[in-house]
């Protein structure tokens, strides 16, 4: 991954340094095994605790033995002495790798869990801040009904306490070490070592294995990332749609000094969140790659391994950033309310179409003659850009059914809303009572914009 889009923690979890660091801390922790077993002598694993690689010798031996694992055993044995022959005792290279990329994993994972609480907060905030902030609800679209801005960031919400859940579930699923040696048959080491290495590294036994930890774990792993991302990318795309110049109903934050464009200095647009678009494309393609891996030959190829060394990292790093920027956005979101409030009235009451059907269906009418009936005046306040309300207080088929004074208790804003706190009650987001403020389609108060 590109330093633009790698943050510190992230980064430092997935450079050489690290990974090499979980290869010394394996191979000692395999070494104090075997001395409990009491294959190695007390006195040499006393020396081997003082045990270190050497990066730039590792490299210079790596360009003749072409095996890193070689390479980096041999910059360690360089500075030691006859206790060096214990290092990777029975091991094969897998047992190192599979099992110091669980240790990874969980390090990457926490820093994640971490990114998603920070976003999920976020949510919540601004989710219970805009309860009640009236906004057009839509579909294809088009104008459907009327909607809170609060109860869209909600839906938000719920469903990235689902992804958070999903984690923990694949993290738990890569949590797990294997010392069996070649081919998995413990022949060169015991069970006994295995449990005792994992157990001192916090990580669960592969109950089986063969030469490797199998590759469906992984490929879990990676596509829980991947619908992460896709959930991000959809957030991200509504809240481009809302901020087009036509709807602007919401903006991302936009800091002073900032510039939208090279040409245009009138420009604000919706970067970060194109930014996420385009990185959720990035891990999703990483998520094939990762199901790929799962079918090797026989006990295992390498063939997943120069794949791995890219997408578990970058998508680690993809999201880690997708997540930061995501909680930027929704924590300085720009919120305009009473741009909200003109747009449903731009459509001049054609939202309330279903409460008149509604209506006129419980005054006795059949459904079809009261269908025709509200989509005929619902089709001239289209084509002639005249107010569907006043339609059918004009018209002698609907006030047959209706009174005027009937119909005006229909154009109530309020009406669909009135169930907003249930919801945010059956998701423990419900804040303190507060009153409520009605919304008269015939009184359209004009709030000032809410920047957060």
């Amino acid at each position: 991954m590109i330093d633009r889009y790698s943050r510190p923690a992230m980064k430092r979890v997935w450079s050489d340094d690290y990974k090499y660091e979980k290869w010394l801390l394996l191979e000692l922790a395999v070494c104090e095994a075997w001395t409990e077993e009491g294959v190695i002598p007390l006195e040499d694993m006393v020396l081997l605790r003082n045990a270190k690689y050497d990066s730039q010798l590792m490299q210079e031996i790596l360009v003749t033995v072409h095996h890193e694992t070689n390479a980096f055993l041999s910059s360690i044995t360089n500075g030691l002495g006859p206790e060096g022959r214990w290092l990777h005792l029975g091991l094969t290279s897998s047992d190192k790798l599979d099992t110091a990329l669980g240790l990874q994993l969980m390090d990457a994972g926490k820093l994640l869990l971490e990114d998603m609480d920070d976003a999920i907060s976020a949510l919540k905030t601004q989710a219970v801040k805009h309860k009640d902030t009236l906004m057009m609800g839509r579909t294809h679209g088009v104008h459907a009904e009327p909607i809170t801005f609060g109860l869209k960031l909600a839906v938000w919400w719920d469903e990235m306490r689902r992804q958070r859940a999903r984690l923990v579930e694949a993290l738990e699923s890569v949590r797990v070490g294997k010392i069996s040696g070649a081919v998995g048959t413990h022949a060169t080491v015991p069970p006994s070592v295995e449990e005792r290495v994992c157990q001192q590294l916090g990580l669960q036994v592969a109950l089986v294995s063969n030469q490797i930890i199998q590759r469906d774990r992984y490929a879990h792993f990676v596509l829980t990332l991947a619908l992460i991302a896709a959930s991000l990318e959809k957030f991200a795309t509504e809240l481009r749609a809302l901020q087009r110049t036509e709807i602007r109903e919401v903006e991302e934050p936009f800091e002073t000094g900032q510039k939208g464009s090279s040409s245009m200095p009138h420009k604000r647009n919706p970067e970060l969140g194109e930014r996420i678009c385009g990185m959720a494309r990035l891990i999703r393609g990483y998520s094939v790659t990762a199901l790929e891996n799962v079918a090797l030959w026989g006990e295992r190829d390498i063939s997943h391994s120069s794949a791995e060394r890219i997408i578990l990292p970058d998508s680690c790093l993809a999201l880690d950033y997708m997540l930061s920027i995501f909680t930027r956005v929704m924590s300085g979101l720009r919120v305009y309310p009473e741009r909200m409030l003109a747009n449903i009235e731009s459509s001049r009451g054609l939202v309330f179409s279903q409460r008149v059907l509604l209506a006129m269906i419980d005054k006795g009418m059949a459904r079809e003659a009261a269908y025709e009936l509200v989509q005929r005046n619902a089709m001239q306040a289209w084509d002639e850009n005249e107010d569907f309300r006043q339609l059918l207080r004009s018209d002698t088929d609907v006030l047959g059914s209706l009174s005027t004074a009937e119909l005006d208790e229909l154009f109530d804003y309020d009406y669909y809303t009135r169930y907003v706190d249930d919801t945010f009650d059956r998701l423990g987001l419900l804040p303190a009572k507060r009153a409520t403020v009605s919304h008269q389609a015939a009184q359209v108060d004009q709030p000032a914009p809410v920047d957060q």
